[in-house]
């Protein structure tokens, strides 16, 4: 489980406190001040994980986020001192994996490294056996595992590694009802505790992803009370 962790903060001595006690539990730790060279190093250093801050000078981390998304499927944690749901979802919209507020418990952000971790190293559900194994079909949708990309009337479209796992849960479970812990348990580790909002958030993600394909707008379904279902047929 151990890996390489970019910090990027501006606070020197945050800084070096996560390198002192991240390494002590085998990781390997960069850094940066600032993002401006955010996409260029995680290209090059290609760490296992992004710990990102957002209130930085130059670039805040949400722009920071955009330009790492725009060529990397890195993980990455936002590391915020606004409390404000608003900007937690932004952060969960833009792409990020996980988020943790300021001042935190180093125990508890290692332990959400791990969780984040473990749910992309190791698949929570085991793809249907099929003549492709790097292939879920269900009613037209195409989702290839070993890209991590669903294929929608014959266009591709990447997903981050929390869109993946939870479409992942939808296609090997169609017409089921799961309620919102279940698809936090069955997509993420029954360790990962999450905002709230955030299955929401990633599904309200797919669902716009879906909508540009008019005859699979509504292949998700709210069932008040209860979860959400994805739909076997259009």
């Amino acid at each position: 489980m151990n890996g390489s962790i970019l910090i990027i903060d501006d606070d020197d001595k945050l800084r070096q406190v996560l390198r002192e006690y991240l390494a002590e539990y085998g990781h390997t730790i960069l850094e940066l001040s600032d993002g401006v060279k955010a996409a260029e190093t995680v290209l090059q250093q290609k760490p296992d994980i992004v710990l990102l801050d957002v209130m930085m000078p130059k670039m805040d981390g949400f722009e920071v986020l955009r330009d790492i998304r725009s060529v990397s499927k890195t993980p990455v944690i936002m590391l915020t001192a606004k409390g404000e749901d608003s900007d937690r979802i932004v952060g969960l919209e833009l792409g990020a994996d996980d988020y943790i507020p300021k001042p935190f418990n180093p125990r508890e952000l290692l332990a959400r490294i791990r969780a984040v971790l473990r749910r992309v190293q190791e698949q929570s559900v085991e793809p249907e056996k099929t003549v492709n194994p790097d292939v879920i079909e269900v009613g037209g949708i195409v989702l290839d595992t070993a890209r991590q990309s669903l294929l929608v009337d014959d266009s591709s479209h990447e997903l981050s590694s929390a869109e993946f796992n939870l479409m992942s849960v939808f296609m090997n479970h169609p017409d089921i009802v799961l309620s919102r812990d279940k698809l936090m348990n069955m997509a993420w580790g029954r360790d990962y505790e999450a905002y709230d909002r955030t299955i929401d958030v990633h599904v309200s993600k797919l669902r716009t992803l879906l909508k540009a394909h008019p005859a699979h707008a509504h292949r998700i379904r709210t069932v008040w009370g209860s979860g959400y279902k994805f739909l076997a047929d259009a």
